[in-house]
């Protein structure tokens, strides 16, 4: 369209130029769309419009914004981008009038039906960004019984180009605005696994086979065995490292609460929802979503998740506009899903979703080689958050935390070793520093040996070395290789008594 062969008068350039000023007011994406259906009527002097943005994941347009007669109908309404007038328009880029829609094939009626509005008329001219479509501007029946010109065609691609750069700030300032509300729920930590036992080896080679592709993972284990951590690991290895890695709690919260956390809601939706809320899929567009507790979520809920599963889009609670995101999801679970699944709790086709590739955690009490590294681990995070002296575990606490099995896995064990340090006004962590739990722990049984059996021999191999010893603790300790606070221990431990 050859824009100079126009010429605008005054009132329009003085619209123009206040629709633009009113566009470019505000980076919230819905006040910008709210602005350029305003201001498009009122430039065009038309009895209504709409802004219809392009979901080009999906390949829809979706009536984002309208004023006039129809805009309660048309709200959150969305067609194939490759039909009607719009997507005519924006399929070739230029700008056109209808002027009587009754003779076009494209224009959908529906709408008048479910209105008492008659459309008569309509414009549509494309949004374009550079050369990324961005979507289309329409303007429904002039005012008065003139008919739209070939003056108002050139003046409304005018506008939709400016439209265009708006609706492209205000989108790119959502999408800082996502990553930036994602960023600070995530911060993720440093994602390093520690371990060198073999099961802690397979698990790792499994993560980094899984990693590179953007297949379900769910990861089964019991509780306190990492496995949140071992998400971070694998999206930080992933291609979406640099994207939003958001993790949801699905026990912590009740259904009502779930369902608005993870879909979000609109103005509205329900009482106190007094603004809209983006749920975790949107805010972790692009990136992965960590759904931990799975085998807790509701029936609802469950379809919900099933259908974003299947179809990557969902809706938003209390609203109508359905919405799409790229969002590689991971799960977890310390239940047993098939025994939820025979008792009628836990959906199969979702299950099926979710088990495309399944990882299972080991607990401690299969992985002890990796205790004494573990603890070391946390005895140095612990002493530099607190603020002390690096505190080490001496050979005597390490055989303790080896010889327990650990019921509460790798989270007990870190706020074991972090109260032992709290303990600890010496270097070394002994068993002293340990609850009675753990202090009383038997020593780990070694095959053909038994619990009993392996407690008397300790026992009796002390009582000889302070009979060696004429009872001396001192010297006793030094023969038997222990420390003489670790003697002390052992003795009250057994309850030996001098002379016995």
């Amino acid at each position: 369209m050859d824009l100079a062969s126009y010429s605008f008068p005054p009132e329009s350039l003085t619209a123009l130029a206040e629709a633009s000023a009113a566009i470019n007011s505000s980076l919230e994406l819905n006040k910008v769309l709210d602005q350029i259906a305003k201001s498009a009527a009122r430039v065009l002097r038309s009895e209504a419009s709409s802004v219809l943005v392009f979901d080009k994941l999906r390949n829809k347009l979706n009536f984002a914004a309208a004023v006039g007669p129809q805009a309660d109908v048309l709200s959150g309404k969305e067609f194939d981008a490759d039909l009607g007038i719009a997507g005519r328009v924006l399929k070739s880029g230029l700008a056109e009038i209808v002027s009587d829609v009754s003779k076009s094939a494209d224009f959908f009626s529906g709408i008048d039906e479910l209105s008492d509005f008659q459309t008569r008329g309509v414009m549509a001219a494309p949004m374009v960004y550079e050369t990324e479509a961005v979507g289309v501007v329409e303007v429904i029946n002039p005012e008065g019984d003139r008919p739209f010109t070939g003056a108002d065609l050139a003046l409304l691609q005018v506008f939709a180009n400016l439209a265009a750069c708006g609706a492209r700030n205000a989108q790119a300032h959502e999408s800082l605005r996502r990553e930036n509300l994602a960023l600070r729920e995530s911060l993720l930590a440093e994602t390093g696994i520690i371990g060198i036992s073999s099961s802690v080896k397979q698990v790792l080679k499994l993560a980094d086979r899984v990693a590179r592709h953007d297949a379900t993972v769910l990861l089964l284990g019991e509780t306190g065995t990492g496995k949140e951590l071992l998400a971070k690991y694998i999206h930080k290895a992933s291609p979406r490292a640099d994207k939003p890695f958001i993790a949801v709690n699905c026990a912590a919260l009740p259904e009502t609460l779930l369902e608005s956390e993870l879909f979000g809601h609109e103005k509205g939706a329900f009482t106190g929802a007094v603004g809209r809320h983006l749920g975790r899929f949107e805010l972790a567009d692009q990136g992965t979503l960590f759904l931990d507790e799975i085998g807790d979520i509701s029936a609802s809920i469950q379809v919900k998740l099933l259908r974003m599963l299947q179809e990557r889009s969902f809706t938003r609670v209390g609203g109508t506009r359905t919405i799409s995101c790229d969002v590689r999801v991971m799960a977890a679970t310390n239940r047993d899903l098939k025994k939820l699944i025979e008792a009628g709790n836990f959906r199969d086709d979702l299950y099926y979703r979710l088990n495309v590739f399944p990882i299972e955690l080991p607990p401690l009490r299969k992985r002890r080689e990796d205790i004494e590294h573990l603890a070391t681990h946390f005895a140095k995070t612990a002493s530099a958050s607190i603020g002390v002296e690096e505190r080490k575990v001496s050979p005597e606490a390490a055989t303790l935390l080896r010889a327990y099995d650990w019921p509460g896995n790798i989270r007990e064990l870190a706020n074991v070793i972090e109260r032992a340090v709290l303990m600890s006004d010496s270097p070394n962590l002994m068993p002293a520093h340990f609850p009675a739990e753990i202090a009383d722990a038997p020593a780990p049984i070694r095959n053909g040996e038994s619990a009993g059996g392996l407690r008397a021999s300790e026992r009796a191999m002390i009582i000889s070395a302070l009979r060696d010893n004429n009872w001396n603790q001192t010297r006793a300790a030094k023969a038997l290789g222990i420390s003489r606070d670790n003697l002390r221990y052992r003795l009250k431990k057994y309850g030996i008594k001098k002379n016995e």
